[in-house]
């Protein structure tokens, strides 16, 4: 299947691409803020024209003479500038087209020429064209009068000015029009295959996050800073893993809500928790130094809620002073702090050094494989039978909790519906009880059960009333 074309944003800072990427995405996915160079990483989200797929990549803006200018930067990206150009230069290396933005209120500028310069020395020779294609995205253009202004743009000597609002749509398709010529001239292109597995990445900030991707791919795909809050976009990256299409997903930190500035990062933490919502397996990474934090908890509680199989990261190892009983120890602290994640894997890791990181794929990927094993309703019955033996269902009122029989009505996560006589008398403490018995023998690992607790009667029918208690 051929791969999917690829369109890389590019452009100097705040004239509108993460606007027009969330236009193109059908979603607010990018960062927004009037503030240069907020968007830091790469972001790519799939898009659709005409029945043509490609991906987009929103890039951080390339402004290589702004500190030089002392012109104002959001708070904290002074220091980013030249990861933000490198981003960039990366997305527009493995792009098959290139929208270069401009904005028509500011004019030509300097910064405008040398972000062309760049595209220029970036082009290469492929099939006697040059590759990749530009189109150039004169954006603010809401009235004739700025449409008409936008022809100043031919002197940066890259093709015909495209004029558009990407706040309003104005001008878009007629751009996406001239895009679907670059990238499929015979037609609509052919779709990716899905991923077999999702991966989230996620913690406090500075937790070594954005290390552990950059380690697990082998190359610099995000910004690692020291700095708290670095990451503010949930980022997207394939690879292929033993035959097994990965999406791994870089978060921003999740801070207390307390701790939440106002603007981008408030729209980065809520991002970060969309980014778990559509994972399968999160990878909860931990500061060894730090040790395990109220905050940590809150994160796991979030994941939690979410259903998604887990396996704890301890970052940082490399750092910690050691005798023959420190993982036992610090497993034990881990355990305590996360009693409520008790079958989850803890893996200690340094994404520094590399310490173990080989580990974690294939973890993540035997977590994943967790979510779908089944139990038969046979098996199931037995195990019930001797759990029920082993601790006689409790009593409430003078009525005593009586079982039927047991099966597991889905996987993806594994649940469990189980006939009781009435499941108000169902103690959550007796339903962890039977939690336990199940993974005792059918560990689960890293994944989370659920258990449903219904009336047998003659109500229990299609079409019939019933009640239903879960845990």
């Amino acid at each position: 299947m051929n791969p999917r074309p690829v369109v890389a944003l590019v452009g100097r800072p705040n004239v509108g691409k993460s606007t027009l990427f969330n236009r193109l995405a059908g979603e607010r996915l990018a960062v927004v803020d009037a503030t240069p160079g907020t968007t830091r990483d790469r972001l790519v989200a799939e898009a659709e024209w005409n029945g043509v797929v490609f991906d987009v990549v929103d890039t951080g803006g390339i402004d290589p003479m702004a500190m030089s200018r002392g012109e104002p930067l959001s708070v904290g990206s002074a220091e980013y500038i030249d990861h933000i150009r490198t981003q960039a230069e990366i997305a527009t290396r493995h792009a098959d087209a290139i929208i270069f933005m401009v904005d028509v209120t500011s004019g030509v500028t300097s910064a405008d020429e040398e972000v062309a310069n760049i595209i220029r020395r970036m082009q290469r020779r492929k099939d006697g064209e040059l590759q990749p294609k530009v189109l150039l995205a004169v954006n603010r253009c809401e009235n004739e009068q700025r449409r008409a202004e936008a022809s100043q743009f031919y002197e940066l000597g890259m093709g015909d000015p495209q004029p558009i609002s990407a706040l309003h749509g104005t001008g878009t398709g007629d751009l996406l029009d001239e895009l679907i010529v670059l990238i499929a001239p015979s037609g609509p292109g052919e779709e990716t295959e899905e991923s077999d597995l999702g991966i989230a990445i996620v913690g406090r900030p500075n937790a070594g996050k954005s290390s552990l991707l950059n380690k697990l791919l082998g190359e610099e795909r995000v910004i690692v800073s020291p700095i708290p809050g670095t990451t503010r976009d949930a980022v997207d990256t394939r690879l292929v893993y033993e035959d097994k299409v990965i999406t791994l997903i870089d978060t921003a930190g999740i801070r207390r809500r307390g701790k939440i500035e106002p603007g981008v990062e408030r729209y980065s933490v809520m991002r970060a928790l969309k980014a778990i919502e559509r994972a399968d397996v999160i990878l909860l990474i931990i500061d060894a130094v730090r040790g395990v934090t109220a905050q940590d908890t809150h994160i796991a509680g979030m994941v939690l809620d979410k259903t998604k199989s887990v396996v704890v990261l301890i970052n940082k190892w490399d750092l910690i002073a050691k005798d023959t009983y420190t993982m036992d120890e610090y497993t034990q602290h881990v355990r305590s702090m996360l009693n409520f994640l008790d079958y989850v894997p803890v893996l200690f890791i340094s994404a520094k050094t590399g310490l173990r990181v080989h580990k974690v794929l294939p973890l993540a990927i035997d977590v994943q494989e967790q979510r779908f094993v089944r139990i038969p309703t046979g098996e199931l019955n037995r195990l019930l039978q001797k759990a029920l033996a082993a601790h006689a269902p409790p009593t409430r009122k003078g009525r005593r909790l009586k079982f039927m029989f047991a099966s597991q009505v889905r996987t993806d996560p594994p649940t469990f519906l189980f006939h009781v006589n009435d499941p108000d008398l169902v103690h959550f403490t007796y339903a962890r009880y039977l939690e336990n018995r199940i993974r005792s023998e059918f560990p689960f690992v890293g994944t989370p059960i659920r258990l449903s607790f219904r009336p047998r009667s003659r109500d229990d029918r299609p079409g019939g009333k019933s009640s239903a208690k879960r845990s």
